[in-house]
């Protein structure tokens, strides 16, 4: 499957953020990941729709909203007419997965599901063939710069399997603590997407992405 990265804009300059994504996709980057953070499912308020539609009509890459908020199914189609291309929702914050998951693809936007780290992959295996990508959580969600946990390329392994197994069509983003020096041995396990925040977004945008990418793509 073809690999992508996808930035991570939580951990941009809000100042200048218009700026430091149109500098991230210049450099190769094909997706923008948009942390939404409720300050109830994790700890951190980030941002919300607005921002999306603020940012939306400055390229047409793909958008990929990353809800960890509480009850997510109370604004999918805000996130939708807002401009996210992909929206994915945590298994931990649905109550009903599968009508959260149709929501989303009732408005047209490709349907994903996240599992933090200690999250079964029991817990999507009933809605992975509804699924266009599976987000897993390689650090505990709510704040950038952690250290990936190792245990999770074992998951991604396994999900993988399962994906290949079933004869389904779907990806595996990975997200938390990737960067330029583990993203092959991640991509290794099976993922093909890879969201990065601070290995992107901390010093030279241009030399980080372009640095990711040829490793990526080893």
């Amino acid at each position: 499957m073809k690999k992508i990265l996808a930035p991570s804009i939580l951990s941009a300059d809000f100042a200048n953020l218009g700026r430091d994504v149109l500098t991230a996709i210049d450099a190769g980057a094909e997706y923008v990941h948009i942390d939404v953070m409720d300050g109830m499912f994790v700890p951190q308020i980030s941002f919300g729709n607005p921002v999306i539609k603020a940012l939306r009509p400055l390229t047409d890459v793909i958008f990929d909203a990353h809800l960890m908020i509480e009850d997510p199914g109370r604004y999918i189609e805000d996130f939708a007419k807002a401009g996210a291309d992909i929206i994915t929702v945590h298994a931990e914050a649905c109550t009903h997965l599968d009508r959260v998951v149709h929501q989303i693809k009732d408005c047209g936007k490709k349907a994903a599901v996240a599992i933090n780290p200690a999250t079964p992959l029991s817990a999507i295996e009933y809605v992975l063939p509804e699924l266009d990508m599976v987000l897993v959580m390689t650090v505990n969600p709510g704040f950038g710069g952690q250290k990936y946990i190792p245990y999770c390329g074992e998951k991604v392994r396994e999900l993988r399997k399962m994906i290949t197994e079933k004869n389904l069509d779907v990806d595996i983003q990975v997200d938390g603590g990737v960067k330029a020096s583990n993203i092959a041995a991640i991509a290794e396990c099976g993922a093909n997407i890879f969201v990065c925040g601070s290995a992107v977004f901390e010093g030279n945008i241009e030399k980080n992405v372009k640095e990711i990418l040829e490793q990526m793509n080893k």
